[in-house]
């Protein structure tokens, strides 16, 4: 059984609030002091016995104390305010996990040289009497100002409740952020409710943890990117069979319907000369359809416009083709590396391809400049809106694609109130 407190609440208080099991043992063996986290651990832990009968805890420090009646010990499980003030600052001092105490007015009364050397700061002369909260947690991590009325900790000492977080932050003394958790609990003190407050460094947690978020995203963004390349592959694959198809039914019979017409000139020369003059008339006009069928097959595959005058000017002609306005706001003046131009380009085009099947609109906007870095394509329309990047139904998943391809992001901007709007971000 621990034998009764000798001291005062505010001893307990502290200990109480610390997460490490912590307890006393004075210059007889007797148990003087144990907080809560110690009677939990002291109720079910295994214990090992030493070979004159004592026992320990497994894990356990111990630190010689010294005592007004002899040497003590503080003993921890694993890796802590007041009979006197030299007492409390023993025993804090023996803990691993920072410490402070905070008096009435929010004042620093006493900080542990865990918290000392977690804060930045060497002796506690640098912290005493200096207000809590303007002093460690005054501002938010990005720098804005952190208002007292908005502080948990705060709040916590002047409602006399305890509290436990599991992210937050401080403020070291070199103005730098510390991620910490922590529980803070108030308690008496002659002059009012004070608080005392113990913490625990988090920065490795959460670098573990934006280490792994980062992983997956990589990961999944990598599986994305095998899907999309797959997806474009097979897309270039139904091109080329469409391709051979339009060939062949189109441009090739033309020709074909050509060479016959000319062989039937060259019979029919001899014996009907008009005859022979109209089929060699048809034939001429088989082989320009043949040639235009060509032409339009070719500018399917690779506009001659966008290899001799560029971006620009190519998408100007692709808007100047379609059944509805398309005002371009702006195109680079200065011309891309190739891949980037024929990417964009047919970009633009399936987008406001999708814009004349899908969107109902009267009219549509096309706007490619560079920004910080990156090519930035928006296409606008004032249609019904609603659509989706999914594998079916608008094409926006090959659009996606497309942009995958190079390492861009696609942003659908499509409210069901209307309109729709295609950004894709590209870096340059």
């Amino acid at each position: 059984m621990l034998s009764a407190p000798r001291h005062d609440a505010t001893l307990q208080a502290v200990l109480d609030c610390v997460a490490q099991p912590v307890w006393v043992v004075d210059h007889e063996g007797a148990i003087r002091y144990a907080n809560r986290a110690a009677r939990a651990a002291l109720a079910g832990e295994e214990w090992f016995e030493r070979g004159d009968g004592s026992t320990i805890p497994p894990a356990a420090d111990a630190v010689p104390l010294d005592l007004p009646e002899g040497l003590g010990v503080v003993v921890t499980l694993s890796g802590p305010t007041e009979q006197a003030l030299r007492e409390r600052d023993a025993i804090l001092a023996q803990v691993a996990q920072p410490v402070w105490v905070v008096d009435h007015e929010g004042r620093f009364r006493y900080a542990n040289p865990a918290a000392l050397a977690a804060l930045g700061y060497e002796d506690l002369s640098e912290l005493e009497g200096r207000p809590g909260h303007e002093t460690v947690h005054y501002k938010y991590p990005d720098g804005t100002p952190f208002p007292a009325e908005d502080c948990l900790v705060t709040r916590a000492r002047l409602t006399g409740q305890a509290l436990q977080e599991h992210e937050d932050w401080l403020v070291r003394k070199d103005g730098s952020i510390l991620w910490i958790a922590y529980s803070t609990a108030p308690f008496e003190l002659p002059e009012g409710l004070g608080s005392v407050t113990a913490f625990t460094d988090i920065e490795e947690r959460r670098r573990i943890e934006q280490a792994t978020r980062e992983r997956d995203v990589a990961e999944a963004r990598a599986a994305e990117l095998r899907l999309a390349r797959r997806r474009i592959i097979e897309a270039a694959d139904a091109a080329r069979a469409q391709l051979t198809r339009d060939l062949h039914d189109g441009a090739q019979q033309l020709f074909v319907s050509a060479v016959i017409s000319l062989q039937l000139a060259d019979k029919q020369a001899a014996r009907d000369a008009e005859k022979a003059a109209r089929l060699r008339a048809s034939a001429l006009e088989l082989a320009r359809d043949g040639i235009k069928e060509l032409r339009d097959l070719a500018a399917g595959i690779h506009p001659g416009i966008l290899t001799d005058r560029g971006l620009g000017a190519a998408v100007d002609a692709l808007g100047s083709r379609l059944p509805l306005p398309v005002a371009i706001l702006a195109t680079p003046e200065q011309r891309l590396p190739p891949p980037v131009e024929a990417s964009v380009y047919f970009f633009v085009s399936e987008a406001l391809t999708n814009v004349v099947k899908h969107a109902h609109a009267q009219e549509a906007t096309v706007r490619i400049a560079a920004e910080n870095g990156h090519l930035v394509v928006e296409i606008a329309d004032d249609g019904i809106g609603g659509a989706h990047a999914t594998p079916h139904g608008t094409g926006l998943a090959g659009l996606a694609d497309r942009v995958a391809a190079l390492d861009g992001a696609l942003t659908v901007t499509s409210p069901t109130s209307g309109g729709t709007t295609l950004r894709a971000e590209i870096p340059l």
